[in-house]
C-alpha cells in the first residue's frame, strides 16, 4: 500500500473511533437521548472528517517532502476512513438499545484499535501486546473521561 494512503488511513481509522467513541458515551451520559446520540455520530463523521481530512493536507503540504499527489492522497485517505469507520458506529445504535449500542460501540471501538495497533507492530516488528495495550489504554481513558464528564453534566442540567 502507499506510504500516503497507509498515514490518510491510520490516522482516519484512529480520530474516527476515538473522536466518534468519546462523543457517543459523553452524549449518552449526558443526555440518555438517542437523537443526541444519532445526531453526535452523524454530525462528527461529517465536520470532523473535513476538518481532519484539511488538517492532514496542510500538514502533508507543510513538510515539503511529497508530491500534490501524495498530498492529495493522504487528504482523501483521512477523510473517507474518517467518514466511513464513524459511521459504522450509527450500526449498533440502530440495532440495538441505546445503553446496549454504546457497549457494543465501545467495544467494536476498542477492538478497531486494537486490530490497527496489532498490523502496525507487525509490520514495525514490535511487541504487539505492548503497542496494543499502550492504545487500547489511550483509548479506554478517552471513552472513561467523557463519560464521566457526561454524567457531570447530566447532573448539574437534568
Amino acid at each position: 500500500m502507499r506510504e500516503s494512503f497507509k498515514v490518510g488511513i491510520s490516522f482516519g481509522l484512529t480520530s474516527g473511533v476515538i473522536t466518534t467513541m468519546g462523543l457517543m458515551v459523553g452524549l449518552y451520559s449526558g443526555t440518555r437521548s438517542l437523537a443526541a446520540v444519532i445526531g453526535g455520530v452523524l454530525t462528527i463523521a461529517i465536520a470532523d472528517s473535513f476538518s481532519d481530512a484539511l488538517g492532514m493536507h496542510l500538514h502533508e503540504e507543510s513538510e515539503n517532502e511529497h508530491t500534490p499527489k501524495e498530498i492529495w492522497e493522504s487528504t482523501l485517505a483521512t477523510f473517507l476512513s474518517k467518514l466511513i469507520f464513524s459511521l459504522t458506529f450509527l450500526i449498533p445504535i440502530l440495532c440495538f438499545e441505546l445503553e446496549t449500542a454504546i457497549i457494543v460501540s465501545v467495544g467494536w471501538g476498542l477492538s478497531l484499535v486494537g486490530i490497527l495497533s496489532y498490523l502496525m507492530a507487525k509490520e514495525q516488528k514490535e511487541n504487539p501486546v505492548k503497542i496494543i495495550m499502550e492504545h487500547v489504554l489511550i483509548a479506554g481513558a478517552v471513552v472513561g473521561i467523557t463519560y464521566f464528564v457526561g454524567n457531570w453534566i447530566f447532573s448539574m442540567f437534568h
